[in-house]
């Protein structure tokens, strides 16, 4: 009668652990499902506050969100290696609408997010030379090798576009314009997004194409590339 009690009680010990280490299962692929959605939706959202973010220059000046507080501000994500970005850089593209804008009163801040060895990766002496070599005229470049910028704002591609109100209020999360392609000859038959978007905010107009998917190469990242 007491080996039959032992053998009750031995099984019912098993059956309760059995138990345990299911609910421990199931309960770890949530928590891990849960963290990496968090993980895939951050980053700078239209409507939204603009991540905050502090960095040095390719001059060595650390500059930071809230130094431009009040102004239009353009963030563009580059990597000197990409076709995409050679596109409107070859083009001179670029080049004009940092001119044009920041002669606007807009803070243009170019952001360069390539970690060391990987693909666009510059050192600040290496990005001054490149700006200059293309008569670049953003407000500044930011050099971002460890990728802390650009994963707050969720860059996917250089180049990635981000507009930014007076309020500090993401208003542009999109394309450059509408050809996805790598051609120069087709920079000149394209609707620039950018100028659009800036030009019906400063009008004090609704943004009318906030948000679609940017196209380029993906940002590499220390530790993978965005995609």
């Amino acid at each position: 009668m007491q080996t039959m009690r032992t053998t009750r009680t031995m099984r019912t010990m098993h059956a309760r652990r059995w138990m345990a280490l299911v609910a421990v299962s199931l309960f770890v692929p949530l928590v891990a499902c849960t963290a990496s959605t968090y993980t895939m939706n951050a980053g700078a959202f239209v409507g939204s506050p603009a991540p905050a973010f502090s960095a040095k220059d390719d001059h060595g000046t650390t500059r930071s969100l809230a130094d431009f507080k009040g102004k239009f501000i353009v963030l563009e994500w580059h990597n000197n290696g990409c076709p995409y970005v050679g596109k409107h850089y070859g083009s001179g593209n670029m080049q004009q609408l940092q001119k044009w804008w920041t002669g606007k009163g807009v803070i243009w801040l170019t952001v360069e997010s390539s970690a060391p060895g990987q693909q666009g990766y510059v050192t600040a002496q290496e990005s001054q030379a490149y700006m200059q070599s293309k008569n670049a005229a953003p407000t500044a470049v930011l050099l971002d090798p460890q990728g802390t910028v650009g994963r707050a704002y969720g860059a996917k591609v250089s180049p990635h576009m981000f507009i930014i109100d007076p309020k500090g209020v993401v208003i542009y999360n999109v394309a450059i314009d509408n050809m996805a392609t790598t051609e120069i000859t087709d920079v000149a038959k394209a609707k620039n997004y950018v100028s659009q978007a800036l030009n019906q905010a400063m009008a004090g107009q609704q943004v009318k194409e906030q948000t679609s998917t940017p196209y380029g190469c993906s940002v590499k990242y220390a530790g993978g590339t965005s995609n």
